[in-house]
């Protein structure tokens, strides 16, 4: 099923490809997905994972909530961002759910998120969309685990882990009720 913000986002990927002037074999080259999923994409036949997003991020140098926030918003940033106006994108095949508290702006280096993971839910990353990116997580209920370039750490209520991330990284809930957590992202 459509919606407005997979129309809006199908919109964008497809202009930063047209940008690029790169063909949907090229992208689908340096991102390791089929041509065939990248063109579904782009005419919103289908809702990109998390995982499939970060790939496209990766390509296109930028990090998931900028890309989300570009999608959202056809105006300037907003400093102040109420609640009901937080853009909130959930990945349908994991049941992910993504608030981005602080969109990014583009004279800011750190956006806040939201994650809120369902029981058994997870989601992998090849890599990080920018080399280098700095992460603070906080759980605020429930169970997290987070693997980090092959290590995985775990991490309940009010637990804390800051990393810079170069390579892949994994969030899992291991638990038997949804986790929520704040994730702080810092451009190098």
């Amino acid at each position: 099923m459509r919606n407005d913000v997979d129309e809006r986002l199908a919109r964008r990927l497809t202009a930063l490809r047209v940008e690029r002037t790169w063909s949907l074999d090229e992208l689908a080259g340096r991102t390791g997905v089929s041509r065939s999923t990248l063109s579904r994409l782009e005419r919103a036949e289908i809702s990109p994972t998390a995982a499939l997003l970060n790939k496209l991020c990766a390509a296109y140098g930028r990090t998931m909530s900028r890309l989300l926030a570009e999608v959202e918003s056809d105006t300037e940033p907003v400093r102040v961002l109420r609640a009901d106006e937080q853009p909130v994108w959930t990945d349908r095949a994991s049941g992910f759910v993504r608030r981005s508290v602080s969109p990014p702006h583009p004279d800011l280096r750190a956006e806040i998120v939201e994650g809120e993971l369902g029981p058994g839910a997870h989601i992998a990353y090849d890599g990080p969309p920018t080399p280098g990116l700095e992460h603070h997580i906080r759980v605020a209920d429930g169970t997290l685990a987070v693997t980090v370039e092959g290590v995985a750490r775990t991490l309940t209520e009010g637990d804390a882990m800051s990393f810079r991330l170069w390579g892949a990284s994994a969030y899992a809930n291991p638990g038997d009720r949804p986790v929520r957590y704040t994730l702080v992202v810092v451009a190098p």
